[in-house]
């Protein structure tokens, strides 16, 4: 029976790629409400066209009930997943190939709430990721270093700490865990949800037990036991405390649930995989005696590993109120950790625990004692550079108002630096006047031109403000000594049209300056 097409949420088109072929492909993928993905390849050159070709289904429109209804839901999604513990890990110093390699397992164990592709860089300092990691949400650190002697793991929280040093006594990446197993089960799947957190033989053995048990437990999201999907559920860290080596096993295992009470032969049915029965006569062979099938395929199960489903799992017989074993596939990394100290701040701070280093009490009282000291000169060195920054504050605020009173003082007595413009021209006498008048008037008798505005503008503004608009100018009468030279001959008359010859130009008082040669001569001359 062909199950019906279900309405899809929103539906995407891919981009076009085209492929130095002329290979024209398109993909549109359904929304969140589940559906078949429809794909359509063509060739460009023939029928492409009409073989990619395919109707995208738009959802219908929505109510405002509707978008309203969406946006709250969005929103409370946003605000459980800032809500959750996120993680960085990452490596510091010059921790090697093997240990770059542990923390990136460590990091597929983390995930998905924690930074894939977290890159630190050697100029990083550790303030500078945790002002990264503030508005970013993030509440862990897990930093694994090297030295020359041993490998170091350090779990921090954030912002205010603790911090809990361990010592990696031994470790195995991933990739020898599974090459180690005939076989494994690990899939992209299993590393969509956070794993299921399992703390074995943390008992009353002290506060730092008791501490270490609290922050691994808050490295993973809280679950509520009677509202968890168990199809989330894919895989489990477990970390077991030894009480006599004071060690802790750090393993990570994938989770797979089948159904019991049915032969190796319809398991194998059950499974993904159809088996090969090319040599058998019937299918009752495979269901009764379970035949080709080799002693591996079929694991023990007991009631160790075997319990009653409260729910539907996902996979082949998997119902609800039905008996199915658990099974456990370890998929890496290992870790065999000793915890060494314990300290109050995020990285550094107060030690709070140590494992080799025991204090007395009047130890202890000199390093609170001297703690305090230091803390009191700190505050006492805060209060000082706030004083003198007081102090200089209020000493530019009085050199600026003592400033702006002689800036006033400087305007009222009329005495200033800046450069003094000179009588205005009413404020003149009536001879300098006179005389400028007098210039003027030879230059238009020499060059036979208007003198320039710049040259004399108290003449210019004079003519211009004087008498009413239209209204001719009077020329002023000619004495009878005017136009006698100095010798007391009369003038040559002025020639008609443009001046030959090089150009001339009165200078200062009198003085007229030659243009091509730069000297001054006299008047007249």
């Amino acid at each position: 029976m062909t199950p019906p097409a279900p309405t899809p949420e929103v539906s995407r088109t891919a981009p076009e790629v085209t492929d130095s072929g002329g290979l024209v492909k398109r993909t549109a993928a359904w929304g969140s409400r589940g559906g078949y993905g429809a794909a359509a390849e063509g060739v460009g050159c023939a029928g492409g066209a009409e073989a990619a070709a395919f109707t995208v289904l738009l959802s219908p429109p929505q109510s405002r009930h509707q978008k309203r209804a969406r946006a709250q839901a969005r929103l409370r999604n946003l605000e459980a997943y800032a809500a959750q513990p996120h993680s960085f890990v990452f490596t510091r110093g010059s921790a090697g190939r093997s240990v770059r390699q542990l923390s990136l397992d460590v990091r597929r164990v983390m995930e998905p709430l924690t930074a894939t592709r977290l890159q630190i860089r050697k100029k990083n300092s550790l303030k500078d990721c945790v002002a990264v990691a503030g508005p970013l949400g993030v509440t862990h650190f897990l930093i694994l270093s090297k030295t020359e002697t041993s490998v170091y793991f350090k779990l921090m929280r954030l912002p205010g700490g603790p911090t809990l040093t361990f010592q990696i006594n031994k470790y195995t990446l991933v990739r020898d865990v599974v090459s180690s197993l005939r076989r494994h089960r690990m899939h992209e799947q299993q590393f969509a949800h956070p794993p299921l957190l399992v703390l074995n033989n943390f008992g009353p053995h002290g506060m730092h037990v008791k501490l270490m048990a609290t922050m691994f437990q808050n490295l993973f999201p809280s679950i509520n036991v009677h509202k968890v999907n168990l199809n989330t559920i894919k895989r489990c860290l477990l970390i077991n405390y030894n009480a006599d080596s004071q060690e802790l096993d750090f393993r990570h295992y994938s989770i797979k649930v089948v159904p019991v009470g049915a032969s190796r032969g319809m398991k194998k049915l059950l499974q993904e995989k159809f088996p090969n029965m090319s040599r058998l006569q019937d299918i009752s062979e495979l269901l009764a005696t379970g035949a080709g099938l080799s002693e591996s395929e079929a694991e023990p199960d007991g009631e160790h590993n075997i319990t009653e489903l409260p729910q539907a799992v996902a996979g082949r017989g998997n119902m609800r109120a039905q008996q199915s074993a658990v099974r456990l596939t370890e998929i890496g990394p290992r870790m065999t950790l000793q915890l060494i100290k314990i300290q109050e701040g995020v990285g550094e701070g107060s030690v709070l625990f140590h494992s080799f280093v025991h204090k007395t009490e009047e130890e202890l009282q000199a390093i609170l004692a001297a703690k305090e000291e230091k803390l009191r000169l700190k505050a006492q060195r805060q209060n000082q550079q706030a004083q003198n920054v007081q102090r200089k504050q209020e000493r530019r605020e009085a050199h600026k108002k003592k400033s702006l009173a002689g800036m006033k003082r400087a305007r009222a007595d009329g005495d200033s630096d800046a450069e003094d413009p000179g009588a205005p021209p009413e404020a003149e006498g009536p001879a300098q006047q006179e005389e400028e008048e007098d210039e003027a008037e030879y230059f238009r008798q020499a060059v036979g031109e208007e003198p320039d505005e710049d040259m004399f503008p108290r003449v210019t503004k004079r003519r211009l403000h004087t008498g009413p608009p239209g209204k001719k100018q009077r020329v002023k009468e000619r004495r009878p000594d005017q136009g006698r030279g100095q010798d007391g001959g009369q003038r040559p008359l002025k020639p008609k049209g443009r001046p030959r010859g090089p150009r001339v130009k009165p200078g200062y008082r009198g003085v007229a300056r030659d243009q091509s040669r730069g000297k001054p001569k006299k008047r007249g001359a």
